[in-house]
Order: structure tokens, then C-alpha cells, then sequence
């Protein structure tokens, strides 16, 4: 199981808004002129995105630089993070139901740093149903499907080979993704787009929330039940 963060398990909306226009300042001494648009990004192309569009010279110096600016910015804030977003109903539930069962393992595909993973999860006790070292991070690469490459073939790596790959997301670029790697898709509506989007983007199942634990494992693990 490959989930997605923002907005399938967890909401922080706002947060990425200060932390980038923070990270900004100190990167490049610069005010917020322009924000990119979130859902489904990796972190790497946020970067690019956000450091061309306030003339500061894109190099892997400087995004480096920006990656680290966001991590500081995310351990200031890492005791009040329960405070700053929420958990989305039926995460913790089912997330704690898929541990129990034998041969799943969950990890992450997720525009986000490893760092912020951890912290954004952290908050509201979900990081220990999480393989953090196998997960796919936004870090890696400007494009979602690295990501995807990169989780399956580390989860291959320590774990053996998977009968099937689940990738769970809100948004129609984390249903690309994985439908890029025959992935079974699953797309959550409880981000910024509706079920039939993420149907018409091509998920496999659709989803309107993980509240009915029973349904939602069922969804996932059909062949269990």
C-alpha cells in the first residue's frame, strides 16, 4: 500500500503556504510574488517552480538549499503540528486495520520531503503503521511516477515481491502515477477533486473518505474481503 499524505491521510491546508513563503525569505531575501498550485507535486518541482518564478537561479545548490529551509521550518513547528492541521476521518482506523493483515506493508508515495512526511504524520500517531524506507518522496524527482518507481523497488528490495501494488491518492496525478507502473489505483475525494475526476483521471476504485473501515479494506484488499 502507497499512500498519498496531503489531503488523503492528513490536512494541513495553509501550512505549505507560510512554510514556503518562509523558506522563501530566507533562500533568497525575496517576498511571495507567486505560489504554485499543490496537490499532487513533488516538492523538487515545487521548488523549481517557486524559485523561477521569484528570479532565483535554479540550480541544485539552491534547491538544496530551499529543501533544507522547509525541513527547519517544519522542526519549529513539529510540537504544534497537531494544532496546525487534522487527521482525516478513518485514516487512523484504517491504517491500523491494514497492519494487522499478513503481507501488506504501507508506505509512502509523497510530494513531500522525508522529514515533513514524518512530522506531518507524527503529529496524529499514524507513523507507526508506516515503512518510512521504502517510501517514494517528493525530493527524488520533479515527476510522481519516480516516486512510484522508487517505493516498489525499494519495498521489492527489503521485503520480496508484492502480488499487487496499491497507490492511494486524492489527485489525479497520484491515479497517473501509478497507473504508469500497472498499479492498482485508488483515488480518495477528500482533496480538491470530486469522485468521477479522479474515475475519468482513471482509478481503478473511488472513494468518498476512508470513514467506513470495513468498505475501505475491502476496496483495497478485495481479495481478502
Amino acid at each position: 500500500m502507497l499512500w498519498d499524505i496531503d489531503l488523503t491521510l492528513v490536512d494541513y491546508s495553509g501550512l505549505g503556504r507560510r512554510w514556503y513563503t518562509d523558506a522563501l525569505h530566507a533562500v533568497g531575501g525575496v517576498p511571495l510574488r507567486h505560489l504554485p498550485s499543490f496537490p499532487g507535486r513533488t516538492e523538487r518541482s515545487l521548488a523549481r517552480e517557486f524559485l523561477t518564478a521569484h528570479g532565483i537561479e535554479h540550480s541544485e545548490e539552491r534547491v538544496e538549499l530551499f529543501f533544507a529551509a522547509l525541513t527547519a521550518l517544519a522542526e519549529q513547528d513539529r510540537a504544534t503540528l497537531p494544532s496546525l492541521g487534522r487527521a482525516l476521518v478513518g485514516a487512523s482506523e484504517i491504517l491500523t486495520e491494514l497492519s494487522t493483515r499478513a503481507n501488506v506493508v504501507q508506505s509512502l508515495v509523497t510530494g513531500n520531503l522525508p522529514e515533513l512526511a514524518n512530522y506531518k504524520l507524527e503529529a496524529f500517531d499514524l507513523h507507526h503503521h508506516i515503512d518510512f524506507e521504502i517510501g517514494g518522496y517528493g525530493s527524488l524527482s520533479e515527476h510522481r511516477h519516480d516516486l512510484v518507481a522508487a517505493a516498489i523497488t525499494q519495498a521489492s528490495t527489503k521485503h520480496g515481491d508484492f502480488e499487487t501494488v496499491v497507490v492511494i491518492g486524492d489527485t489525479p496525478h497520484d491515479v497517473a502515477a501509478g497507473l504508469h507502473h500497472g498499479t492498482t489505483t485508488v483515488g480518495v475525494a477528500t482533496g480538491r477533486f470530486t469522485a468521477a475526476e479522479l474515475e475519468e483521471s482513471g482509478a481503478h476504485v473511488t472513494l468518498r473518505d476512508l470513514s467506513d473501515t470495513p468498505a475501505v479494506a475491502k476496496a483495497l484488499l478485495p481479495q481478502a474481503g
